[in-house]
């Protein structure tokens, strides 16, 4: 059986970005049942009924995983634990070690995030 070229992408990470970004899908995959994982941009995207969720990224002259939330001007839970850099509108939990995952943290942001599924990017009030 191939794998799909998200599968890939995780499998072939060096450590502890591999395990990282083993467990963060396994949380994704817990938390929203029907989530489908796809391959844009070069990364595991994660869809929930057509809608984007989140993305996994491991940028390869860094020594973190990033997990990545389209929606994020609506999120209020945790987002100060989030990491914004020169990126306008996603917010991101940063980890450089699967002891750094707080897992009631990430569910929960997860949880959050696919109740604003239809929500686009950027709240109306912005403007």
């Amino acid at each position: 059986m191939s794998m799909n070229p998200a599968e890939e992408y995780i499998l072939s990470q060096s450590e502890p970005k591999r395990s990282i970004l083993l467990h963060v899908k396994a949380v994704i995959e817990a938390v929203i049942p029907e989530v489908s994982m796809k391959y844009k941009w070069r990364i595991p995207c994660f869809y929930a009924s057509k809608h984007p969720i989140c993305y996994l990224n491991a940028p390869p002259k860094k020594e973190y995983v990033d997990i990545a939330f389209w929606n994020s001007a609506h999120l209020t839970k945790h987002i100060e634990l989030m990491v914004t850099e020169k990126r306008k509108v996603v917010k991101s939990f940063r980890y450089a070690s699967l002891e750094e995952i707080n897992d009631t943290v990430l569910m929960e942001v997860l949880e959050e995030a696919h109740s604003l599924k239809e929500k686009g990017f950027y709240k109306r009030d912005q403007y």
